[in-house]
């Protein structure tokens, strides 16, 4: 593969339950265009783990920190940091502790994460971790469409139950420099004219993205996982947001 010496690393993060082969298709299309992509599987996903569900959101940020130190990003090579769903999460501190290493973040159907905000605040302190729920569940909070019988078959065997840790913490969040990080959402599920009329609005969901100082908006009509629906799509906007 040929590189050339300015374009950035692409780090790719999916979100809960999912691993850095969510995002194989997607890399296939990046790397045929000569881009410089690295996917990542975030602690508490990786199933060889014993110890993953104890895994927090500090330590999905370092991990998330060691991968860009591997890859060379620097204050003069900045990375693109490609956060799914619920890795905004994690993306959100990295980008709150390191914004200086992000040249932009690109959110995949999902956005940056509010200050003091908690996935799922009502997870009992019990809960080690919280599998893949039934599709028809799923379906109900994020929407599975483009997905064929044999993806969502390879989904329920490669997803990895979510720590609790990560689903009870709190993101923490200080550093207002992270606002000014260009930024683009990708909206699949929810198009771009509803959510920005929700961040308008102050929804809890979608409030941060009102405070954004450099905004690119991109809408991409499919379900909640573009990388599996439309990969060859998504990953044309992944290589133009880090051109």
């Amino acid at each position: 593969m040929t590189t050339t010496t300015n374009s950035p690393t692409i780090i790719l993060i999916a979100g809960h339950w999912l691993g850095a082969w969510a995002w194989d298709e997607v890399l296939e299309h990046l790397t045929a265009d000569d881009a410089r992509a690295v996917a990542m599987t975030l602690p508490g996903l990786d199933p060889h783990d014993p110890d993953r569900s104890s895994r927090t959101l500090d330590d999905q940020a370092a991990a998330v920190g060691q991968v860009m130190a591997e890859a060379g990003v620097s204050e003069d090579q900045p990375a693109v940091l490609v956060a799914h769903s619920g890795a905004n999460a994690p993306a959100s501190l990295v980008l709150d502790r390191h914004p200086e290493l992000v040249q932009r973040v690109v959110w995949v159907d999902s956005g940056p994460a509010a200050p003091g905000s908690v996935f799922a605040p009502d997870a009992p302190q019990e809960l080690e971790e919280l599998p893949l729920p039934p599709f028809e569940v799923l379906g109900e909070q994020a929407g599975l469409d483009g997905l064929l019988p044999e993806v969502l078959e390879r989904f329920r065997a490669r997803a990895v139950p979510e720590p609790g840790p990560v689903l009870r913490g709190p993101v923490e969040l200080a550093n207002p420099a992270r606002l000014g990080v260009p930024t683009t959402l990708v909206c699949c599920s929810i198009p771009s004219a509803q959510l920005m009329e929700l961040a308008r609005a102050g929804h809890p969901m979608f409030a941060e993205v009102a405070n954004l100082e450099h905004l690119e908006v991109i809408d991409l009509p499919t379900g909640h996982w573009p990388m599996w629906s439309r990969p060859a799509d998504l990953a044309k906007v992944i290589a133009s947001a880090a051109s």
